[in-house]
């Protein structure tokens, strides 16, 4: 049933890190909120609010990692070890990461035009004109295509997390240790909240096409509204999917019709906050790893 996500795999423990007590402030700072996000991470929901919330508090991860870089021994260390593998991987993440966060934000802003002709669709339909299928059918294909982008971002970010979750520990001074234990809990935090958020925007698409056959159209909606008690394990997405088969099932009485019709609008309005949010989020992701991706390249360039 659309809306309902396979939570992506953790390759980080969802327990506590714990640096040694004389680690810098900075770095217990960062450590404080890896162990905010994976507290959030070990939620089941799937909900655009709740990964707009680990969206925001991943920018402030790299607030907070910048914070880090900025310290003098900190770069003292890295420009050392500028040479070293791991800090080339870290590098090459980012860049990666800055990638998925633009093809995300792209897809949210796709979304968002489609979701605004659909609103448009429903004010005419209820407005006195009756074809809302081809807005809708134009909604399913974006849907579906964005779907295909979507996969490959998924396998990307799959891919990575295998190979940073085979990465040994790294025998370094105590601070750099610290330092690079943090980076690759980053990246792994930030590789589970992109999947959490590509699997939102590429939830199973569930066709509100009505059927011509009267005997198949009775089962579709008979099973529509056995899904309805669950609607609140639903994510946006996936709610705006039962609300518009809903509306396309035929004979359904004029009160149910202006019924479902303002069911749509709610549910469309609701999916078009989240995506308002799910922008903003992103927007500010964005920025924190440019910042953090210069402030590598500069340490690196001394």
């Amino acid at each position: 049933m659309a809306g309902f996500l396979t939570k992506p795999n953790k390759r980080y423990d969802v327990r506590s890190i714990s640096m040694p007590t004389r680690s810098h402030p900075s770095t217990l700072r960062v450590e404080e909120e890896l162990n905010k996000l994976k507290s959030w991470e070990a939620s089941s929901s799937s909900k655009a609010e709740t990964i707009c919330t680990r969206l925001s508090g991943l920018g402030v991860l790299y607030r907070c990692i910048e914070d880090l870089l900025k310290l003098p021994l900190t770069q003292q260390l890295l420009a050392q070890n500028q040479h070293e593998k791991w800090v080339n991987e870290f590098l090459d993440g980012l860049v990666r990461y800055l990638d998925i966060c633009s093809k995300a934000r792209d897809a949210v802003l796709l979304m968002k035009e489609n979701v605004g002709e659909l609103q448009s669709a429903l004010r005419r339909r209820k407005g006195g004109e009756l074809s809302i299928e081809s807005t809708v059918n134009a909604y399913i294909c974006s849907r579906k295509n964005m779907k295909k982008e979507i996969t490959k971002s998924l396998a990307a970010l799959k891919q990575m997390d295998n190979k940073i979750g085979a990465s040994p520990p790294l025998n370094l001074d105590h601070h750099l240790s610290a330092v690079t234990r943090v980076l690759r809990e980053a990246s792994l935090i930030t590789i589970s909240i992109f999947q959490s958020l590509l699997l939102l925007l590429s939830v199973p698409v569930l066709n509100p096409k009505p059927t011509k056959w009267s005997l198949v159209a009775k089962l579709v909606h008979k099973g529509l509204l056995a899904c309805e008690s669950r609607q609140e394990d639903m994510n946006e997405v996936g709610s705006v999917d039962f609300a518009l088969s809903s509306l396309l099932m035929q004979n359904s009485g004029k009160f149910f019709e202006a019924e479902k019709i303002q069911s749509a609008h709610e549910r469309l309005e609701a999916l078009n906050c989240s995506i308002d949010s799910l922008e903003n989020g992103l927007e500010c992701l964005f920025r924190h790893l440019i910042h953090t991706r210069v402030s590598l390249l500069n340490i690196l360039s001394h």
